[in-house]
């Protein structure tokens, strides 16, 4: 049988209840989780690593430095650059999304209101070959609940 690679998931969102609810679906399925409740301390520890992130899920509506501007440090920056970025956030705005996709977000997702759809949400991310992957419109924003 096949093991899995280990994961190390980092989380930036300013809502608490949020962060919670990402941190108990990861440990629901047994995977490490880094959450930062602003986007400034995310950027410190990519910067500073280990941890390294395997994957970044990242809110966009954030006080301080939004979720834009720290998606654009990070692909602007070379060594953190090449880290899967997926948005999860509960905008619905058709040019947010456009903005995203031309900024190199990897995957959009509507932030999901139960633990079950969360799970799968993370799942699905978590399934997906980075290193092969190429996001289409249709795959772009992520439909599966």
């Amino acid at each position: 049988m096949e093991e899995k690679a280990f994961t190390s998931i980092f989380y930036a969102d300013d809502d608490v209840d949020d962060l919670d609810f990402f941190k108990e679906v990861t440990t629901e399925i047994n995977q490490a989780v880094s959450l930062f409740e602003e986007g400034e301390k995310l950027l410190q520890q990519l910067h500073n690593p280990p941890p390294q992130a395997s994957v970044i899920f990242l809110d966009l509506n954030m006080p301080i430095k939004s979720g834009f501007e720290v998606l654009q440090e990070i692909k602007a920056t070379p060594a953190i650059g090449n880290i899967p970025v997926v948005i999860l956030t509960t905008s619905s705005n058709p040019s947010d999304i456009e903005l995203c996709k031309n900024l190199g977000v990897d995957l959009y997702i509507r932030k999901p209101t139960s633990v079950q759809d969360l799970k799968k949400a993370i799942n699905y991310v978590l399934s997906i070959d980075w290193n092969t992957y190429h996001t289409s419109n249709k795959e772009f924003v992520y439909h599966r609940y």
